[in-house]
């Protein structure tokens, strides 16, 4: 990507995070305490925008089939869980700190680098009598110069001194050496510092249950759940015994996961607490390949109707050694964010890996039996497991539109229009007196809206111009508005009585609809 390409889209992302604040989409949690850093509060617009989606991938993948079941599982998980499924003892990444930022980077992703490592032992400053001595070095390469080096160096260990006041530029560096180094990972690729030596990093969030538990009592350790899928596999049992189901079926859940990531980024993109919205469909293992690719179209079908277009999504396929141990295939469904092509999804064939570990650490059958062929087995299983917050961001930067028009008086101004489906929207309608002032178009308004509120969320609003309105509404993304008038009164005669203005959001058309054609037009259009 270009560096004019690069500063457009991180533009367009500052314009985005500004309006979900100014609009009530989304805030920084504890803001008024500095923030928590990763975590993320809806507002009213983006707790509206949160359930919908939710509410229609439930829809499509639970109750519209039958052969998905519901589940919610608790958050809290216990340890002997996560033990099985390797995220105790496994579920962490090595890490690396700079020493001069403080920065933690894993060490696996950290890009190799040639050039000149300066040594030194240590520093003093000669006027206020002060010295430290402790090793550290830096790496500089390309076009960069020793001096370069050594102002880092200074800025490292001016972090020692006692004195604030001192500028780092006044210290004396000793016991400078040189190397050539090729391919090193030891340096930090944005400043050249040297970096710790890599250690482990526990991903996941531990706490302690009960009452009298405390620190030292592992009996008591529990774990926040890194995922969802994990509950469904150790109650597959209990769904299939007490629900009439044959394979293939699945098991879909939507829920809280937590993994204490070493540097949140990209907004709400990588977040220490976010959603999961996850199925688990079990079956034979000569059908998991074919069903993972089904799966595979399903989702991208899915993306299309909320209002992600096919063309703004890529397939991943991930590559043999890439994968999971366990994976036998597994697709990555990414999306075209401004800060670059992210994950939204993953669609992987598992196998029989979760089932098969759970039975030897808990020492519980979890076979299925088939009565048709009367057979026991362990299923195989096919994991579409979408990020929530995610694939919210990207239905955000997907909406998200500046465009030029002419307002009412011919005067140029950028509308700023959130292009959401309808069925994705927050609001679906607003409802406007022409006029505040005038009793009987305002309750003929609340006559609509109340009308309207029991079957969709309505946004009721007789504050500034008419014009005024419609822009804020656009800027929210409502679909449609609806305006009450005095022909709805009925004084231009009949023809026009009870009828009302509708104006489309995306065209800015009206045209005029009844009110007793107005609550199935509606419904028809957010379906």
């Amino acid at each position: 990507m270009s560096d004019a390409a690069s500063d457009k889209n991180t533009a367009l992302m500052e314009k985005i995070v500004s309006l979900c604040k100014r609009r009530g989409f989304i805030f920084q949690s504890a803001e008024i305490y500095g923030g928590l850093n990763g975590c993320w509060d809806y507002g009213p617009l983006g707790a509206e925008l949160k359930r919908n989606l939710k509410d229609y991938w439930w829809r499509k993948n639970v109750q519209e089939r039958e052969d998905i079941l519901g589940l919610d599982g608790s958050i809290l998980t216990h340890q002997d869980v996560l033990k099985a499924s390797g995220h105790v003892g496994g579920f962490s990444d090595p890490m690396c700190d700079c020493l001069l930022s403080k920065a933690r980077l894993r060490a696996d992703q950290i890009e190799p680098l040639s050039g000149t490592a300066f040594h030194y032992t240590g520093a003093s400053h000669e006027e206020s009598d002060w010295s430290v001595d402790r090793p550290f070095s830096v790496l500089i390469w390309g076009n960069q110069d020793e001096n370069k080096a050594r102002k880092t160096a200074k800025q490292y260990y001016a972090q020692f001194l006692s004195d604030k006041q001192i500028a780092p530029k006044k210290l004396e560096l000793s016991g400078e050496s040189s190397e050539e180094l090729t391919e090193t990972t030891k340096y930090n690729p944005d400043n050249g510092s040297l970096l710790t030596e890599p250690r482990e990093f526990n991903l996941m969030f531990k706490t302690h249950m009960g009452a009298s538990a405390d620190d030292g009592d592992e009996s008591a350790v529990a774990y926040l759940r890194p995922e969802t899928a994990q509950s469904i596999f150790v109650q597959f049992k209990n769904v299939a015994e007490t629900n009439r189901v044959k394979l293939p079926f699945g098991i879909a859940q939507i829920g809280k996961s937590f993994r204490n990531e070493i540097n949140p980024r990209n907004y709400t993109f990588r977040s220490r607490e976010f959603e999961q919205m996850e199925i688990e469909f079990f079956c034979r293992a000569e059908d998991g390949l074919a069903l993972t690719d089904e799966w595979l179209e399903r989702r991208l079908t899915f993306y299309e109707e909320i209002g992600i277009p096919r063309e703004h999504l890529h397939v991943l396929d991930i590559p043999d050694g890439e994968r999971a141990h366990y994976s036998q295939k597994t697709y990555d469904i990414e999306y075209e964010f401004p800060f670059g092509i992210q994950e939204l999804e993953g669609v992987a064939y598992r196998g029989a890996y979760d089932l098969t570990k759970h039975k030897e650490h808990s020492g519980k059958p979890l076979d299925f039996f088939d009565d048709e062929t009367k057979e026991k087995l362990i299923p195989h299983v096919v994991e579409p497991s979408a990020g929530c917050d995610r694939t919210i961001l990207a239905l955000i930067c997907e909406a998200y539109d500046e465009e030029t028009v002419t307002d009412e008086k011919g005067k140029e101004e950028t509308r700023t229009v959130m292009r959401f489906s309808p069925r994705m929207a927050p609001v679906k309608v607003g409802v406007f007196p022409l006029l505040k002032n005038k009793p009987e178009l305002v309750a003929k308004a609340r006559e609509v809206q109340a009308m309207l509120t029991p079957h969709m969320n309505v946004f009721y609003d007789e504050t500034a111009a008419i014009g005024r309105r419609y822009r804020r509404q656009d800027e929210v993304g409502t679909p449609f508005c609806v305006t009450i008038d005095f022909d709805t009164l009925g004084e231009s005669g009949d023809e026009l009585k009870d009828t009302v203005t509708l104006r489309h959001r995306d065209s800015m058309e009206q045209e005029r609809i009844s009110i007793a054609e107005l609550r199935n037009f509606l419904l028809d259009a957010i379906a």
